[in-house]
């Protein structure tokens, strides 16, 4: 765009598209990603001058962040760029930050980076234990992180464990993904994770950015990952978001996305074999059965006739089950009823 200015010429940046439409399931990776369709930004054009602008400003103001070696978040960028263009002119260069979010989307893909790479940082809910060593430079020291001596706590996942940041070591056989951090502490304190050799995760919830990465990165490091969430419409979400990413990201791809990752459980087919989950079932709710219904159209869900199988039985029985019940019959039967699942391959794709 310097180069541009100096010829006389009006400044512009190719961008690639996000949009519905420009997003493709890539079966050869297996996860969602964005297509071809580009598009150009322009500063000579009504329609884009604004947006322009407020781009270029996210772009300065992220470079003083590097150059400073300081770090904020989202809402902190907002901040800092919320002031008046000048003394005869009344308005915001910002006024919402939901205008500063979707550019900051827009610069993540124009310039292929992550938004963690321009020190921008996000939400931290994820927590892990088990046998692995971060190290980590942070504030011009660098520790090193023991995930096994954490205690009740867990080690609490970053927004960027990219920059600054290293697995140092690693003795694990696979990683459990648990959807809720009541469980996660539940395995933790029957220290599941030492007697089975592998990474306690726990999202708490939806995955943020920074766990899903983490993911990722483990998955690059051979782990088999496998994931316990409920069997309803969220727990679903949470899985697939995992799996294949999500399409408000689709443009980061396989960076935040774990094709190799399989569902454990909960199944409504759990039943069958263990009869006591009958009477732990709960009444599905209309956004359950949508979602259900919603999945089946997904040609990357679809094509898995065991996924097909378990999502018809639930419109059929109109009923979900929660993870949270396989503390029905004991508090340690989830331990049980984990390692059997593995040991004899019963998840779903």
């Amino acid at each position: 765009m310097v180069s541009e200015i100096r010829k006389g010429e009006g400044p512009k940046f190719e961008s690639t598209l996000r949009t519905r439409s420009n997003t493709i399931y890539d079966e050869a990776v297996g996860c969602l990603r964005t297509g071809d369709k580009k598009e150009t930004r322009k500063f000579l054009s009504v329609a884009q001058a604004r947006t322009f602008m407020q781009t270029v400003a996210i772009a300065a103001k992220t470079r003083r962040f590097l150059q400073e070696e300081l770090h904020t978040s989202i809402r902190g960028l907002f901040y800092q760029l919320k002031f008046t263009l000048g003394e005869d002119i009344d308005e915001d260069l910002f006024t919402e930050q939901g205008e500063s979010n979707a550019l900051i989307e827009d610069l993540e893909v124009a310039l292929n980076v992550k938004r963690e790479d321009l020190h921008l940082t996000t939400d931290r809910k994820g927590f892990v234990a088990g046998s692995m060593k971060i190290k980590d430079k942070f504030g011009g020291e660098e520790t090193t992180i023991d995930l096994s001596r954490q205690g009740r706590s867990g080690w609490s996942v970053p927004s960027d464990v990219d920059n600054n940041m290293e697995i140092d070591s690693l003795d694990a056989d696979f990683v459990l993904v648990v959807e809720k951090d009541a469980l996660w502490q539940r395995l933790n304190e029957d220290k599941f994770w030492r007697e089975e050799n592998c990474l306690l995760v726990t999202p708490k919830g939806q995955s943020t950015r920074g766990t899903r990465r983490l993911l990722r990165k483990l998955a690059d490091k051979k782990l088999p990952v496998y994931c316990l969430m409920d069997c309803d419409a969220w727990g679903w979400y949470i899985y697939w978001t995992i799996k294949t990413g999500s399409m408000n990201l689709a443009y980061l791809g396989r960076d935040f996305a774990v094709p190799e990752a399989k569902f454990i459980g909960v199944t409504m087919s759990d039943i069958k074999e263990f009869p006591f989950l009958e009477k732990l079932t709960i009444r599905a709710k209309d956004v359950d059965v949508k979602r259900a219904e919603e999945m089946m159209g997904y040609p990357w869900i679809n094509r898995h006739k065991d996924w097909v199988r378990e999502l018809k039985l639930v419109l059929k029985t109109r009923k979900k089950l929660e993870q949270d019940a396989l503390q029905g019959e004991r508090l340690t039967f989830v331990g049980e009823y984990i390692k059997k699942k593995i040991e004899n391959k019963e998840w779903l794709r």
